[in-house]
């Protein structure tokens, strides 16, 4: 999954694609490197990010979207909000999955759409809202509290009629560098639902803190934890650089 931020503020890359010519032109790249989706975002979600007005975020992501179904018409497109006006219209415009960072704390109405529209629902876990889920988050245990979140989920959009899904354990989202790796070591656990696993790594604070890296130089860190994540059951990886990432999974696949 390669990520498309059309964001003036997006903690890696806000502001390089927010124009239809600039966003094609990344979407080729990813696609010709390999990516076999492309997550389109209107809204920042890093710690501190507010959010944004519906109509603003509308009027970043439909005509990228538009464009990129226009263009691409095979291409695989999801919807990163956490709005469900945005996800009806960006679906509309020729997106097929939602993936919704809040799991529908902040707009209910997004489940509605998921189960209208008869499309994929990633499913992520987080402490709060962006804003402030990185003020001093606590879990008794980050992987049972997470496996018991995401039961009781699945069964209220299964309820409504939401039919497929992707789970996401949501690094980074109201999470110390401790609870990721706790997360990280114990990916596999999350293999009982018998869902597909997401994982959203890509040059994160998990990697810089560690390290002492920057976003900008975090990709050798990033490639280390995409390889332990597939060898701990993830499914899916979403990224920044798709080259990269696709050779990780290309080595790993011949390491299995």
């Amino acid at each position: 999954m390669g990520i498309l931020n059309i964001t003036p503020d997006s903690f890696f890359d806000g502001g390089h694609y927010n124009s239809i010519y600039l966003a094609l032109q990344q979407t080729e790249a990813m696609l010709k490197a390999g990516a076999n989706i492309i997550d389109v975002g209107g809204m920042s979600s890093r710690p501190g990010a507010s959010i944004i007005d519906t109509n603003e975020e509308l009027s970043r992501v439909i005509p990228i979207i538009e464009a990129i179904h226009q263009e691409f018409p095979d291409c695989i497109l999801s919807i990163d909000t956490v709005q469900g006006k945005v996800a009806q219209y960006a679906i509309e415009a020729g997106a097929s999955i939602i993936n919704d960072i809040s799991a529908g704390s902040i707009d209910s109405s997004i489940w509605e759409v998921a189960a209208q529209q008869k499309v994929p629902y990633v499913l992520m876990h987080m402490q709060g809202k962006p804003e402030n889920m990185q003020t001093a988050p606590k879990y008794q245990s980050v992987v049972l509290e997470l496996i018991d979140f995401i039961q009781e989920k699945l069964a209220a959009l299964k309820e409504i009629g939401v039919q497929e899904f992707v789970l996401d354990v949501g690094f980074g989202f109201g999470k110390t560098v401790e609870h990721n790796y706790q997360l990280l070591k114990h990916l596999n656990d999350f293999k009982i639902f018998e869902l597909p696993i997401l994982v959203g790594l890509s040059r994160k604070s998990m990697i810089n803190k560690v390290l002492g890296t920057s976003p900008k130089t975090a990709l050798n860190g990033t490639s280390i934890l995409h390889s332990i994540a597939l060898l701990n059951g993830a499914h899916i990886l979403r990224v920044h650089d798709v080259k990269e990432a696709v050779e990780v999974k290309k080595l790993i696949q011949y390491y299995k």
